[in-house]
């Protein structure tokens, strides 16, 4: 008899690769029930696409939170001094959800996001040459998060000085949020959670410090219009802050490692043969920065053969959807081309598909190809120069050491 597989991402064998795992549950257990964390993990892409389009069965409630329970007294006392967490853009439905994201999509436009183009490669070039003569660098600390953070940072009207305190607060509301965590940790965590909002609704309420051309002022401006108090305008500011960087890092991370592991493919885009484009979705498909979010049951129901009732919760899980050969062909080889975009699911589907995934594609475009522009041979330092993130829900790394050539001075003319 085959046993049947264990569900353990942050464990060292599928921190280094879960994806034979993720196989062997989608062809022997498609809806796994993970009795350690009480969920129900679904693998395959079709029960997955089921659920994203089904929100009145499964609601996204607590959709970043691994455990359900309570909180202590004393996060509750820290957090006691802020607002309410939720509903925010990712963890509401229905009306509700409806009313916060057309408020972002009236201001979030796609002509916004074009004209953050010179920005986006402006900011790689100058990060790019803080680091260019060294021959080295840890690409997530100098590149990969300051990036994206500066680029919503931007948007937002936020000065760039205060982007290291959005990276920490921001890490820090995720940590609380999925719920992991000792308990002296989350007291610590949700201080910087209060911290944050108390920032945000300062920014809210003077909107002059972003400039009239800000999304906060934009946000601030349509909240008069119809109806949505600062409260629910800062927590989408807060969503904007965390799910507008988060996923960049993580990819770019993920596919300077898959592009360097795979040279035949690297040349292919660096000859013009592949696109910018591809990369970009073969690399979201491939290495999925977001590997699954959480849905709630709200009515008895069946998926992949097992029963579920009210308060059963699930996982729908990104990354093992991306690679489920139903829908791709060879899905664990790194292909830039032939593959069907319209499948591909790191940006969710339904209701809840990224609201930021045109700006994440644009930045992910600019940002990886042009470090292997200026930077000559750029490659993998040793193995134990890559540390991946310990987190169920998402794929990344927390240090990627890349070495490259450094030219040598030319002296000067005499």
């Amino acid at each position: 008899m085959t046993a049947t597989p264990t569900f353990d991402p942050t464990s060292n064998e599928q921190l280094a690769d879960p994806y034979p795992v993720y196989a062997q549950m989608r062809a022997q257990c498609p809806v796994l029930h993970d009795q350690d964390r009480d969920i129900w993990i679904l693998t395959r892409h079709e029960d997955v696409a089921r659920v994203v389009h089904d929100p009145e069965t499964f609601s996204s409630e607590s959709a970043v939170r691994i455990t359900a329970g309570p909180e202590s007294d004393e996060v509750k006392q820290v957090l006691a001094e802020g607002w309410a967490l939720t509903p925010n853009l990712t963890e509401s439905d229905g009306e509700e959800h409806t009313r916060l994201r057309v408020a972002v999509n009236r201001v979030f436009t796609p002509r916004r996001v074009a004209a953050l183009e010179p920005f986006v490669r402006d900011t790689a070039e100058e990060l790019i040459a803080r680091f260019a003569a060294d021959g080295r660098a840890d690409i997530i600390e100098g590149y990969a998060w300051p990036l994206p953070l500066m680029v919503m940072a931007r948007i937002l009207g936020v000065p760039p000085q205060d982007v290291p305190l959005l990276r920490q607060w921001s890490s820090n509301w995720l940590k609380l949020s999925v719920g992991t965590g000792e308990p002296t940790e989350r007291v610590e965590w949700a201080r910087d959670v209060v911290t944050m909002q108390h920032y945000v609704m300062g920014r809210l309420e003077d909107t002059d410090r972003a400039g009239e051309d800000s999304l906060i002022s934009s946000l601030a401006q349509y909240g008069l219009e119809h109806g949505l108090d600062d409260v629910e305008l800062m927590r989408i500011v807060m969503n904007l802050i965390i799910a507008g960087h988060v996923t960049v890092t993580r990819a770019i991370g993920n596919g300077l490692v898959t592009l360097l592991q795979s040279p035949h493919q690297l040349a292919a885009l660096r000859a013009g043969e592949a696109s910018a484009e591809e990369m970009v979705e073969e690399i979201l498909r491939f290495e999925s920065p977001v590997q699954g979010l959480f849905r709630t049951v709200t009515r008895e129901t069946e998926l992949g053969g097992r029963h579920l009732v009210p308060g059963d919760r699930v996982m729908v899980h990104w990354g093992s959807a991306n690679r489920d050969s139903c829908v791709f062909d060879h899905p664990d080889e790194f292909a830039l081309s032939g593959r069907p975009r319209r499948h591909q699911m790191a940006f969710g589907r339904g209701v809840h598909a990224c609201l930021g995934a045109s700006l994440a594609r644009l930045q992910l475009r600019i940002a990886i190809p042009l470090l292997f522009d200026r930077l000559p041979e750029l490659r993998l330092g040793p193995a134990e120069s890559r540390t991946r993130e310990r987190l169920v829900i998402a794929r990344g790394f927390e240090e990627l050491h890349l070495h490259w050539n450094v030219p040598p001075l030319r002296e000067a003319a005499s």
